[in-house]
C-alpha cells in the first residue's frame, strides 16, 4: 500500500473502464482475492493502514475500497441465504428466492455473437475481446455487456451470461458473479429496468477517440472517431479507406438498439406485473 493517497481517495464510480495497458484506474486485485492469494481480512487492514498514512481524507463506503469489501461480503451473504432456503439455487433463476421469473429467449445465434464479440457494436465487442484475451473487464464493461445480453438488447438468459463469465474471468467468484448477473438483468436486487446502457452513447463521453476499441478490435483501428462507435453509419469510401468491410471482417449490428430496447422494457414490465400478481401478500408486522 505504497500509494496511500490513491488508496484513501479511491471511489469506484470515478474509475475508468477504457484505460489500457499499465495505466489501470482500479486495483485489479480481484483475481488474487478470488483465487485465495489475498485474504479480504488482510486487504481490509492494509487499506486501513493506508488511510492512516494518507494526507487526504479517505472516501466512504460504498464507493471506497472498504466499501467494496463490504459489498463483497454482502454478495456472499445473499448467496448463502439463497442456498440455505433452496440448496443450489444461487446462480439459477428457478428456486432462487432473490430472482424474478422472466421469460428469457433462447437464441444460440445471438448468444454466439455475444460470446465471440461479433454483435456489430464496437464497445460491446471490444469488452468481449478483452474478456477473451485477458480474462478481465472493468466493472462498467461487465455492466454494459451483461445488460446488452439480457434486458437491454438480446433478451437472452442471464444464466448463459453468468456461465460464460465463470469460464472466462480470472476473478470468477461464485457469489459475486451470480449477484452481478441478477442485478444487471434486473432479475434481483436492482429493479430499474427502464435504465438501460446504450451500446453506443454510454462510452462516447469517456473515450470519444475510441482508444479502447482500437486496442481490442484492431480491425476498426483506422476508422475516424466519428464512426468508431457506429461503423455502419460510415460512408463506403470511409470504410474502404479504413479496411473495414461490413458483413465480412466486421459484422452489421445483430439488432437495432433503439426499438429493441423499448420492446424489451415492455417485456420487463409485463414480467414484473406477472410477478407482482403471483407474489403472496406481505404479513402485517405486529406493533
Amino acid at each position: 500500500m505504497k500509494m496511500a493517497n490513491w488508496v484513501a481517495s479511491f471511489e469506484k464510480p470515478k474509475t475508468s473502464c477504457t484505460t489500457v495497458g499499465d495505466n489501470m484506474s482500479t486495483t485489479v486485485l480481484s483475481p488474487y482475492m478470488s483465487l485465495g492469494c489475498l485474504s479480504p481480512r488482510m486487504f481490509w487492514w492494509k487499506v486501513s493502514d493506508a488511510y492512516k498514512r494518507a494526507s487526504v481524507s479517505p472516501s466512504k463506503p460504498p464507493v471506497s475500497l472498504h466499501g467494496q469489501l463490504l459489498w463483497r461480503d454482502f454478495n456472499n451473504l445473499m448467496a448463502h441465504c439463497a442456498n440455505q432456503e433452496t440448496p443450489g439455487s444461487w446462480g439459477k433463476m428457478k428456486g432462487n428466492k432473490y430472482c424474478r421469473d422472466i421469460p428469457w429467449g433462447n437464441d444460440e445465434k445471438l448468444l454466439k455473437a455475444w460470446k465471440g464479440g461479433q454483435t456489430g457494436y464496437p464497445w460491446i465487442d471490444a469488452c468481449m475481446a478483452q474478456l477473451r484475451n485477458e480474462g478481465w473487464i472493468h466493472h462498467l464493461g461487465r455492466h454494459a455487456v451483461a445488460c446488452f445480453l439480457t434486458r437491454g438488447d438480446l433478451w437472452q438468459h442471464w444464466e448463459k451470461g453468468a456461465e460464460h463469465f465463470e469460464s472466462q474471468l480470472l476473478d470468477a467468484d461464485y457469489a459475486l458473479n451470480g449477484f452481478n448477473w441478477l442485478w444487471l438483468s434486473c432479475s434481483g436486487f436492482f429493479y430499474q429496468y427502464f435504465r438501460c446502457y446504450s451500446p453506443i452513447a454510454f462510452q462516447k463521453k469517456n473515450d470519444k477517440h475510441g482508444v479502447y476499441i482500437r486496442k481490442h478490435l484492431p480491425v476498426l483501428k483506422d476508422l475516424p472517431e466519428k464512426f468508431i462507435y457506429e461503423p455502419w453509419e460510415a460512408p463506403k469510401p470511409v470504410l474502404k479507406k479504413a479496411g473495414v468491410i461490413l458483413g465480412q471482417n466486421y459484422p452489421f449490428p445483430v439488432v437495432e438498439h433503439g426499438p429493441t430496447s423499448k420492446t424489451n422494457m415492455a417485456q420487463m414490465k409485463a414480467a414484473y406485473d406477472a410477478h407482482n400478481q403471483n407474489e403472496p401478500p406481505k404479513k402485517k408486522q405486529k406493533k
